[in-house]
């Protein structure tokens, strides 16, 4: 399963998507059309946790162990994915320093315990805006939908696959992620309600914002710089999805959140190396 194609081949002048190294020619395809190849993964992840919802709201309780077996599938698939784009890095001391560094950064900033606040803060809102309509059984509702949009949205593989989509047009990442999803939404909705499938809704604008504005960062660099940018981001990446599986299967619980600035290093060092 491909991760990563060839910046060079991709951003190419005989190519009618691009009419020259920094920019895509929007007189052959239109904007239009260009924001539904960045927005594919995304409308696909959608897709799958709507799907998902709708399919566990008709079933009974599943049993733990089915539920196991399958993560453990899938979290197996991802440490795979994970490696492949690790192993595409050119320089692995930028590897280990975007790292060090962003983990670093994301320890003083807090993010995963900023993100658990978020967190708690929606599902409070959500508790008090239904009680105070009266909905019955509004707290059900709001718990599936809180627990579903935290578990799609607030993680690394949300960013870093809505960053290859916009990037790249590569929706790998996001296809991974939408088997994760589909499948997690069976489960959560057989066990919290239909309240899970409103968690689409957030999946959707979260990672199609992020997908649209990393597509905006083609116009800004050429086609060397890009492709060393893209080569560096995709092995910290792909580190941090290793990490992701590893949580899946219960083996070690790895704090991606707070590595999550090390993607932001690891394109400034790609760019800084070929300047060099």
């Amino acid at each position: 399963m491909p991760v990563r194609r060839d910046c060079s081949s991709m951003i190419d002048t005989a190519d009618p998507f691009f009419y020259n190294e920094k920019s895509y020619a929007f007189d052959i395809m239109g904007e239009e059309e260009t924001a539904i190849m960045a927005l594919w993964g995304t409308i696909v992840n959608t897709l799958a946790v709507l799907a998902g919802s709708l399919l566990g709201s008709f079933l009974p309780q599943l049993p733990e162990r089915l539920k196991n077996t399958i993560m453990q599938g899938l979290g197996l698939a991802v440490i795979v994915l994970g490696m492949t784009m690790a192993f595409e890095t050119e320089n692995i001391l930028i590897t280990i320093g975007s790292l060090v560094l962003g983990g670093l950064t994301g320890e003083w900033l807090k993010l995963d315990d900023r993100l658990n606040a978020l967190g708690r803060k929606l599902e409070q809102g959500v508790n008090r805006v239904l009680k105070a309509r009266g909905a019955q059984g509004g707290t059900s509702v709001a718990q599936g939908f809180v627990t579903a949009t935290l578990v799609y949205c607030i993680g690394a593989m949300a960013i870093l696959g809505a960053i290859d989509s916009g990037l790249r047009n590569d929706h790998d990442i996001l296809y991974t992620k939408s088997m994760l999803d589909g499948i997690s939404s069976i489960i959560f909705a057989s066990t919290l309600g239909i309240g899970v499938m409103f968690s689409a809704i957030p999946v959707f604008l979260y990672q199609g914002s992020i997908a649209l504005a990393a597509g905006a960062i083609m116009l800004a660099f050429s086609e060397s710089s890009l492709q060393a940018i893209i080569t560096e981001v995709t092995a910290v990446g792909g580190i941090l999805i290793i990490g992701i599986g590893l949580g899946v299967l219960n083996v070690k619980s790895i704090n991606v959140a707070n590595l999550l600035p090390a993607i932001a290093y690891a394109g400034l060092f790609g760019w800084l190396a070929l300047q060099v």
